[in-house]
């Protein structure tokens, strides 16, 4: 099964748009068609962050989404400190897919990190979904 490690951004869009393509990569998560990565940090930042006024999610909505992602997430817990990030809050996600031997890193804003992190590649959200299309063919 392939891991990936789901930045943030890609959770919020998925909120804010169930019918985007964001949305299709926790479908694939919650199928068990992927396997979604995680530390108690990123799942701290992903309920800080989709919990935030402007988003307006209803609490219960934050606390079912937290609860099931929970449920499904691989957990580990990094031990080596990572600095590959231009924004040194992403340094999180590079830290989980090292402990994770995770294949991915999937998020929407790539610039904000390295091409790859050891043998982990950072892809965007459609290179992911056209990766698991290729694996089906």
């Amino acid at each position: 099964m392939i891991r990936v490690v789901i930045d943030t951004n890609v959770l919020v869009s998925a909120l804010l748009q169930p019918e985007g393509l964001p949305a299709a990569v926790w479908m694939l998560a919650f199928s068990g068609r992927i396997e979604p990565c995680l530390s108690e940090d990123i799942l701290t930042e992903y309920e800080e962050v989709i919990s935030r006024s402007h988003f307006r999610c209803d609490t219960e909505i934050v606390a079912a989404t937290i609860r099931a992602i929970r449920k499904i997430g691989r957990y580990v817990k990094p031990t080596k400190h990572a600095d590959g990030c231009s924004d040194p809050d992403d340094n999180m996600f590079l830290e989980c897919a090292e402990a994770a031997h995770a294949d991915f890193i999937v998020t929407g804003n790539q610039r904000h990190f390295p091409a790859e992190w050891k043998k982990t590649r950072v892809i965007g959200v459609r290179e992911l979904i056209e990766i698991l299309i290729q694996q089906e063919d």
